[in-house]
Order: structure tokens, then sequence, then C-alpha cells
């Protein structure tokens, strides 16, 4: 998913006592779909409720979230909104590569082949109206704010950053550097326990590869993002080479030939991306009441340990120290 730029940047290593008393702004979407597909049963099946409810990401929402409460952590959500018509091959190719492995996992389970059918029960992670829905009455009840966006949440995540409403955006693609996201820190929601978390920061990255954010921008397009496919042949790398001898608009000529969209447009979504300004960040006391009737009541889910959890998350509420250091 997204930009791939790992082969020529390096992170910085942190933990989670380096993000003590601060705010970052995740991608909701990302992190639902890493929750949907890693916390499942051994044979690949989504936790469910007695209903059929599924609650995979219900359970990832209430224990990653209180743990990093627990931290020092305070979390705000960006939830996508209409995806731009750039978009939509990506996502038909996506939504296929889904379908298939939903296929194989269901044929996998027939032959009782465990280890395949887990395999490709991750794959087949969707992402459903009714599990946003219930992802933000879960947030809501928990005291986490979270923002709509216009368009892609990646782009609303880095504006929240750059406007100090946060002090990083934490996704696993990099499309938030192009997208201008000033900090940036992977593996947040799949590491929680492990603390193996990777730490960008954009004008250093800049710095170390000698180019600008448009140059950045222009490499994107050329390897391939989610919005349009690369020139065929051309990595990040190669697509630093490039940067360097001055040759990336040529290349990008040579690409636009074989499109029939504006490349223009496609530079024009990571950089002058339309974003939501009319929104509220604000840390409400948990609805201990509202959490166990929501979750236990209706989902199945025990008791103590969800009111533990709301014991966790009256840190985001704290009045210890100054409101400045949460950015």
């Amino acid at each position: 998913m997204g930009v791939k730029l790992k082969d020529i940047i390096e992170p910085e290593k942190i933990n989670f006592k380096d993000l003590e008393n601060r705010s970052v702004s995740i991608d909701a979407f990302n992190t639902l779909y890493q929750f949907l597909s890693t916390i499942r049963q051994r044979d690949g099946q989504p936790l469910c409720d007695e209903n059929g409810n599924i609650t995979s990401h219900l359970s990832g929402i209430l224990y990653r979230n209180s743990s990093m409460a627990e931290k020092g952590i305070k979390p705000i959500y960006v939830f996508d909104g209409k995806s731009p018509k750039l978009k939509a091959q990506t996502i038909e190719k996506r939504r296929e590569i889904r379908n298939e492995s939903e296929q194989k996992w269901k044929e996998a389970l027939e032959r009782g082949d465990e280890k395949t059918a887990q395999k490709y029960a991750k794959r087949s992670s969707k992402l459903s109206p009714e599990i946003i829905e219930s992802s933000k009455k879960l947030l809501t009840l928990m005291g986490i704010p979270y923002v709509e966006a216009k368009g892609e949440g990646e782009a609303q995540a880095a504006y929240l950053v750059e406007k100090g409403d946060a002090y990083a955006v934490a996704s696993q693609d990099y499309d938030c550097l192009l997208f201008g996201a000033k900090r940036v820190v992977r593996n947040l929601a799949i590491n929680s326990n492990l603390g193996n978390l990777e730490f960008y920061e954009l004008r250093h990255v800049l710095h170390k590869l000698d180019i600008t954010r448009e140059e950045l921008v222009k490499m994107g397009i050329l390897i391939g993002t989610d919005f349009s496919e690369g020139l065929k042949g051309v990595g990040s790398k190669t697509a630093l080479k490039l940067a360097k001898k001055g040759q990336l608009d040529d290349k990008l000529g040579e690409l636009q030939k074989q499109c029939d969209y504006d490349l223009n447009e496609v530079y024009d979504i990571f950089l002058n991306h339309d974003i939501n300004t009319d929104y509220e960040i604000k840390w409400n006391k948990v609805d201990r009441e509202g959490l166990v009737e929501f979750l236990c009541y209706e989902h199945g889910f025990s008791e103590n340990r969800v009111i533990n959890a709301s014991d966790k998350l009256k840190k985001l509420t704290s009045t210890q120290g100054s409101l400045d250091a949460w950015f």
C-alpha cells in the first residue's frame, strides 16, 4: 500500500518513552485493517460476538488505545472521506485481492489446511460501514477524538501535525511524507508491546536525500502511488538518481504519454489536498457505563477487562503537566 520508499530512507529507532506526553494523529482505516488482519482465531476467523458481529476491530481499539494512554500517548483518529477519482483503480484491485483471498481462505478451511487458511484470511479483511461506525462509537465512549477528512485520511493527519494539533502521524504508509507530514511513526499499532517504532522526520529525510518535497512527490509518482501507476523499471533508487541528475520532469513526460489522465492531478493530490479545517480536538472523560453496555452487554466482552482498560484511559484527561507538553 502506498508509495515504496523503504529502500532509500532510514528510520530513527524510537520507543514509546519518546512519545510520552505527546499526541499522534492516527490513520484510522490503515489501523483498522491491521486489527482486522491480525486479531483472528487460529483458523483465520475474525473475533465475533454471539450474534456473528465482527469484534476484532473493537478489541484492537480498546486494548491498544488504553495501552497507549497508559504510556502517556494521546491518540487522535482520522477517518477517510471521499477518495479521489484517480484512486478508483487501486480500490478495485484491492477489492479483487480481498475477494480472491476470501475464496482461497474458505477452500483452505474445507481442506483442513489451517496454516494456509490463516494466511489468506489476513488478506481478506474488509471495512464495512458497520465496522467503521462501531469504531467511531467506541472511540467516543473512550473519550478519544476523531476527525472526518474531506479526502485522504493521511493528508488530514499530516495537516493536524502541521497545525500543531498532533506531534506526529502514525501510519504504515510512506505516503504521509508526500502529503507533507512533518513527523511519521510506523509500527505504533503493530508493536504496541515491543516498542520497536520507526520514526521519520520529513526535513531530515529531505536533507539526507538532498531533494525538495516537490521532488519527493515527483519521485513518488514515477515509483507508483495509490493514485497512479508508476513508470516501468523505476523504483525508489532509480527515482532518486533521476532527481540527482535533474531528469524527473523528463521521465514524468514519458510516463504522461502512457497515461489517460493528467499527472498534474496526481501531483496536486499530494501538494494541494482538500482539507477539513473545521474540527475540534478534545479528549473527554471515558464513559465507563457506556463502554460496559456497548462492549460487554452488546458484544460479549469481559467486564473486568473493559473496566481495567477504562481505568487506563483516565490518563487522557489527566490535568497533570502543561497542556503544551502534549504537542
